[in-house]
This record gives structure tokens, C-alpha cells and sequence, in this order.
């Protein structure tokens, strides 16, 4: 009687009931003819000729053998290092409590944060690092119009500004005025003294862009639009 699966190696046990039936079925088999049962453990058919041999085929794939379970006993358990692929967010503000407000809410959605000062200093970053979000705070007496970095950024190529969802802040703009937005090239924007709500105001504004603009850059992604 076999005793082990053919495909995956592992021990078949039958129970005295199910191994006189099994012999029962080989007994009365036509010559030539096999008796087909499944694996319980990788379901896969075992056939048996009327000798009570194994004619399946091997799968000619080796199974991997089971983990080490040693650390089980000993309590060691060493965690594999993995790099998470976390969106990053890149702040040009000087520093300042309303910064801190801005980084700890992009960080509450999910963002990986880097704060600068400089607008030299955030476009050199953006040379290297491809930023999901930037936020921009306009600085005192510095028109948004002559702000260096809200250039830069209304500058880019399409194939890379479409990917970075822009936030400007400032005491001058309406929160989450869509309109407001588009005519001053961003994708949000943010009046500073709703600054303690922003963790929320992302929680809006992220899906409704996803939504928006979602579906458009997975085809042109597609089409090596990217």
C-alpha cells in the first residue's frame, strides 16, 4: 500500500476502514486499469495500479522543504530589513511653528518629510528625489508671482508635474478652493489659519485628486507617457 504522496512527499495515512476499501478497489481493477485518489495534502490525483503502486507521474517540480522552526525554542527571531515604498513630501518653509504644523500633518497621511528653507535648496532636492507632494508656504513681502520654487514648479515638464501634488499656503488663499487652485497652477491650496485642520483637508483633497486625475496617469503610464 503506498504510503507517501508521489507530488508533494508527504506521509499518507488511512485509516483501517479507508485502506480496506482502497485494497477492495484494487482488488477488483481490470488489468491495465488504475485507481485514482487525491492527495489531502497537495490535492493532486495519485493513481494506483492494481499492485497497489504509485503510477502517477512526477510533477518534476521539487518542493521547497519546510521552514527552520529551531527559533520557535530558542525565542531568537531576527525581522527581515525591508525598504518601504513611502511617498515622500518635500516642505520649502522657513522654520517655524506653522512648518511644524504642515510637516506633522503630511506625516499623519502617510508622507516621508523633508523641510527646507531655501527655494535653492528644494530644487536641488527635486533634481534628485522624485517628490509626491510639495508644499509651499509664502513667505512675508515675497509675492507668490516672484516666489522662486511656485516657478519652478509651474515650469516643469508635464511628465513630471503631473506626479506632484503641490500645496501652496498662505494667509491670502481660500482653503480648498479648486478654482483658486487651477488658476495658480496647484493642485491645493491652504489659508494658514486653517493650518490645525490640515491633517483633515488632506484627508479631502488627496482622494478627490487621486480620483480625478487617477485613472488619466495609469494610461499614460500604459503608454510610457510617464
Amino acid at each position: 500500500m503506498i504510503k507517501q504522496c508521489p507530488h508533494c512527499q508527504e506521509q499518507l495515512r488511512f485509516s483501517p476502514e479507508q485502506s480496506a476499501k482502497i485494497e477492495q478497489a484494487l482488488s477488483s481493477l481490470d488489468q491495465g486499469k488504475v485507481l485514482k485518489l487525491k492527495c489531502p495534502h497537495c490535492q493532486q490525483s495519485i493513481k494506483l495500479a492494481k499492485s497497489g503502486s504509485s503510477e502517477a507521474e512526477p510533477s518534476g517540480v521539487v518542493p521547497p522543504a519546510p521552514p527552520d522552526l529551531d527559533w520557535l525554542a530558542s525565542g531568537a527571531f531576527q525581522q527581515e530589513e525591508k525598504v518601504e515604498d513611502v511617498p515622500m513630501a518635500l516642505i520649502q518653509a522657513p522654520p517655524s511653528p506653522q512648518r511644524d504644523q504642515i510637516q506633522e500633518a503630511l506625516e499623519s497621511v502617510g508622507y516621508q518629510v523633508v523641510a527646507v528653507t531655501g527655494a535653492d535648496e528644494a530644487i536641488e532636492r527635486m533634481r534628485f528625489v522624485n517628490f509626491a507632494c510639495v508644499a509651499h508656504l509664502e513667505e512675508e513681502g515675497v509675492p507668490l508671482a516672484e516666489a522662486t520654487i511656485h516657478n519652478y514648479l509651474c515650469q516643469l515638464p508635464m511628465e513630471r508635474r503631473r506626479y506632484i501634488f503641490y500645496i501652496l499656503i498662505s494667509p491670502s488663499l481660500h482653503t480648498l478652493y479648486n478654482l483658486e487652485a487651477l488658476a495658480l497652477s496647484a493642485n491645493l491650496t491652504v489659508n494658514t489659519a486653517d493650518l490645525n485642520h490640515l491633517d483633515l483637508v488632506l484627508r479631502k483633497a488627496i482622494p478627490d485628486y487621486e480620483e480625478l486625475f487617477g485613472p488619466m496617469m495609469e494610461e499614460l503610464n500604459a503608454f510610457g507617457k510617464r
